[in-house]
């Protein structure tokens, strides 16, 4: 059945369905704490890929593009069509996000699917089910962890903001915001950044050159649960460009989001000359 922009319910339900299919299909070759029994190699540039990433892409885009045949497509595991820059609706995905930590064993990977409509995300699921968790989001209809709505909280430094991403980018906002607890790096990014909207985080920082498919899902159930994704200059992501990239990106609590774009900002400022 064709899927509706119009029909909330059923367009949740239906990423819903598809990222559950998508994580069976991955999890068959997944051990946690063993390397993954699917085949692994290297693609150009030397980021791993496995079977399972191929599979699960194939798998993606049958259901995907059945349910809405007019939809560009974007995905990690697919070569690039630039047909896509023309195209109103698409859908964006990362059939596999943390292919490392899946093939070494880590529960920290997500399939993350996300429907954009001119250019922005308007619908979206984060779904690790090595963890039993999933992040969905609907614009204009919240946001949701397993099923029930989600708030990103509001903490302050007294009781500990819990912050994750690359090491120069926590330091330098340790030493800007008081209260800082920097937390291991998690290797997905796209639970990296939804991790925000349920509270396990209360900033999390992607270094730059990250793609749409690593952030569009998680963007849009960051927003529906009241917290903030933007580039270190503050502005919104700019989706599907020729080159789907990034710079650094900050996803936070209200509350701290303008401290962090501060504290990065601050690298940036020249010293005194002497």
């Amino acid at each position: 059945m064709p899927l509706s922009l119009t029909e909330p319910t059923q367009l949740r339900a239906f990423l819903r369905m598809t990222a559950e299919e998508a994580g069976r299909a991955a999890m068959a070759h997944f051990r946690e704490g063993l390397a993954t029994t699917a085949r692994t190699w290297a693609k150009m540039g030397g980021s791993p890929v496995t079977e399972a990433d191929i599979a699960v892409d194939r798998l993606l885009r049958r259901r995907l593009t059945a349910a809405m045949p007019e939809a560009g497509w974007l995905s990690e595991e697919t070569t690039d069509d630039l047909a896509r820059l023309s195209q109103r609706i698409m859908w964006v995905v990362d059939p596999i996000d943390g292919t490392r930590a899946f093939a070494a064993g880590d529960p920290r990977w997500a399939v993350a699917i996300a429907l954009m409509v001119e250019n922005r995300p308007i619908a979206g699921i984060v779904h690790a089910p090595a963890l039993g968790s999933s992040y969905e989001a609907i614009r204009g209809h919240g946001a949701t962890h397993n099923g029930r709505p989600m708030h990103a909280p509001r903490r302050s430094a007294d009781e500990g903001l819990r912050i994750a991403g690359p090491k120069p980018e926590l330091e330098r906002v340790a030493r800007h915001v008081s209260g800082t607890l920097p937390q291991p790096k998690i290797p997905s990014l796209a639970l990296r950044l939804t991790f925000v909207a349920d509270g396990s985080l209360d900033l999390g920082i992607a270094s730059s050159d990250a793609h749409d498919w690593d952030i569009a899902a998680s963007d849009i159930v960051l927003s529906e649960a009241g917290a903030i994704l933007t580039e270190a200059d503050g502005r919104h992501p700019v989706y599907n460009k020729p080159r789907p990239t990034h710079g650094i990106l900050v996803a936070a609590t209200p509350q701290l989001h303008g401290q962090a774009l501060a504290a990065i900002a601050a690298r940036r400022r020249p010293g005194p000359t002497t």
